[in-house]
């Protein structure tokens, strides 16, 4: 039932508009298992969203990440540049029958910059008026992993490739600061947003995988400019290294 729910998301990413200063990234989903394994993963957004996540497993527990995301996407009526930077650090265990389910629990900080030009036209194509927004906002997250190394097979181009499957749910507290619009300073905004993500990887080999992430944001307050106006839809690639190897 859980491999139907995670297609969920993607119906909340046709529903769900562009609006809001607040763009979240792909939550660091390393799937940590021992000490000094390094997870590094790049993600891209159908939007133009790049996400770079790693993530160092410093003892057999406990992990530090490093995430950031960078965006420039001009078009006709709107031109969006967003970054971002995030670090955190957690807990990761693993459990199961044959040790190949992960839990990991994450909590980090981060800050970011949104300017967003919108632009109106006539009906003759003339430009008529702009709205230049820009702001500064500040992050805390608290995030819960989930996700299983029980392979599922699928077999694309004559070849079989295992499938791995995970969820994440991620709390992120934002407020901004320096919030400008046209030049002149706003009051500031928060908000805390609800974060379901699910992700499938495909295995390429024991150190590459191939990762789609589909999920959505809930802002628990209504607010004008920081609000839930952007989903996480993302197709990109993982890798693992230091893994201990398998026991035979």
């Amino acid at each position: 039932m859980f491999k139907y729910f995670r297609f969920l998301p993607i119906l909340l990413v046709v529903l769900t508009g562009c609006s809001s200063i607040y763009m979240p990234s792909v939550p660091n989903t390393p799937m940590l298992t021992t000490q000094g394994e390094i997870a590094a993963g790049a993600h891209i957004s159908l939007k133009g969203n790049a996400n770079f996540n790693s993530a160092y497993a410093v003892s057999n527990h406990f992990a530090v990440l490093l995430n950031g995301a960078y965006m420039n996407n001009e078009a006709t009526k709107k031109d969006i540049k967003h970054k971002m930077v995030e670090v955190g650090a957690g807990y990761f265990n693993t459990f199961g029958p044959d040790n190949n389910r992960i839990l990991e629990i994450y909590a980090g900080i981060g800050s970011g910059n949104s300017k967003r030009l919108f632009r109106e036209f006539d009906s003759n194509s003339i430009l008529t008026s702009t709205d230049l927004q820009e702001s500064k906002y500040d992050k805390k997250f608290i995030q819960v992993n989930y996700s299983s190394k029980k392979k599922d097979n699928m077999r694309l181009f004559g070849v079989n490739f295992g499938l791995n499957y995970g969820t994440a749910l991620r709390m992120s507290f934002v407020k901004t600061n320096d919030f400008y619009r046209n030049g002149i300073k706003q009051a500031n905004e928060d908000n805390i947003f609800i974060e379901p993500v699910f992700f499938t990887r495909m295995i390429l080999s024991e150190q590459v995988q191939l990762q789609y992430t589909s999920g959505s944001n809930f802002g628990l307050k209504s607010r004008k400019f920081l609000n839930a106006g952007n989903s996480v839809f993302s197709v990109g690639a993982v890798v693992n290294l230091g893994r201990a190897p398998k026991k035979q």
